[in-house]
């Protein structure tokens, strides 16, 4: 309860910290905070709650596409964290994420990158046996925005090695979550 406490309140005072600062002259483009749930079965099930933040970065100004075409070439960078609540891997990720417009309020989203985890490699009787501590990340999401600013998203993320690591083990983790996201 204290990490996503102190996640909220950080977010909150990162939001309102930054929204005068940066109108015109944007460090970053989107700040998005959340959490998570496993939704994997059996043994490589993660227990608890997942609090998230993302920080997404504009460099290649979506904000100005025109249609779905442009919005495709026009990637954002993405950073963020996911924090374990109990005795599961906490996450550190990045990546690229494609935002398409279906309608003015409706989005689709999908993600590429790498995440470092701290979680179990193997030998791990109740949870995922990860096998190497950084692994792929992949996530797709749709979201409804409430006005320029707010928004809210949900979403469904992957990470594993694609058995690309000397360990055998690869379990991975599958999580489902909802972030609330400020554009600035």
């Amino acid at each position: 309860m204290w990490a996503f406490s102190s996640i909220a309140v950080a977010s909150v005072l990162l939001v309102a910290a930054t929204q005068n600062c940066f109108a015109d002259d944007r460090i970053f483009d989107e700040l998005r905070f959340g959490g998570s749930a496993s939704v994997q079965d059996r043994e490589s099930r993660e227990d608890g709650v997942f609090p998230e933040v993302t920080v997404f970065f504009d460099p290649f100004d979506l904000n100005s596409a025109a249609d779905w075409t442009q919005q495709i070439t026009r990637p954002r960078i993405n950073l963020g964290a996911s924090i374990a609540t109990s005795d599961e891997a906490n996450q550190v990720f990045g990546g690229l994420s494609w935002q398409i417009d279906l309608t003015a309020k409706i989005f689709a989203e999908a993600g590429f990158g790498g995440v470092w985890h701290d979680g179990k490699l193997s030998h791990n009787p109740d949870g995922p046996e990860l096998g190497c501590r950084f692994l792929f990340r992949e996530y797709v999401g749709a979201g409804y925005r409430f006005d320029p600013h707010w928004s809210v998203i949900a979403q469904i993320a992957h990470s594993s090695h694609a058995d690309l690591c000397d360990d055998p083990n690869n379990d991975g983790t599958t999580r489902t979550g909802i972030q609330i996201g400020y554009k600035f």
